[in-house]
């Protein structure tokens, strides 16, 4: 058994090892393991053909439309976290783009989750920064607040605090509330064992 903790007390982040556990996983076994709980909206999901994220939330709460706040929180996440963002569901105005995003993965954010729209969609894909929301838009944000950092919010249907393990795929976006995240780890491998041992068999003709 790995002596390694699941979460860093030091970053609040994943330990390397786990976070390399949690990206094995498809994010409907882990919906599974929480008995179909915690998965957001399918309105959010990767604006890029095959953006993966795995991570930790830091949680952001910002006025529709406006990302005052969420500059802040660029300069307070630890790496390996991901910026998971109450828009307010507002899909009139970006909240972040190609700068933020650049500026995200040289801090060493994991990736953005958010209940709103974005832009730059596809340069996002370029640098490899995993993005996940509820519209595209090329429309620009208001810069005036006010906004919360750090508390629990409300995003896709789904209340997310700070430290939830993040984890998105082709199929959306799952948390997993900190508490439970070990034992949703074990509920989670085993059930992908099972399912790629039935999809050999399958394949076998068995």
């Amino acid at each position: 058994m790995s002596t390694h903790t699941l979460v860093d007390s030091g970053t609040g982040g994943l330990a390397p090892e786990v976070a390399a556990r949690w990206a094995k996983l498809p994010t409907a076994n882990v919906g599974d393991a929480m008995q179909r709980l915690g998965a957001l909206s399918s309105r959010i999901k990767p604006v890029w053909p095959g953006a993966t994220v795995v991570g930790t939330a830091y949680t952001v709460w910002t006025r529709a439309g406006d990302n005052k706040v969420l500059h802040e929180a660029l300069g307070l996440a630890a790496p390996g976290d991901v910026l998971v963002v109450n828009g307010e569901g507002d899909e009139t105005r970006a909240l972040l783009g190609e700068l933020m995003g650049e500026r995200a993965k040289v801090n060493g954010l994991a990736g953005f989750v958010v209940d709103g729209a974005v832009r730059d969609a596809e340069i996002l894909g370029e640098i490899g920064m995993p993005v996940f929301a509820r519209a595209v838009t090329p429309a620009g944000p208001f810069k005036n607040g006010p906004g919360r950092l750090g508390v629990t919010v409300a995003i896709g249907g789904v209340a997310v605090s700070p430290g939830d393990v993040v984890l998105g795929d082709s199929d959306g976006v799952v948390i997993v509330p900190r508490a439970d995240a070990e034992t949703v780890l074990a509920a989670a491998e085993a059930k992908f064992a099972d399912e790629t041992a039935r999809r050999a068999d399958i394949k076998a003709g068995r």
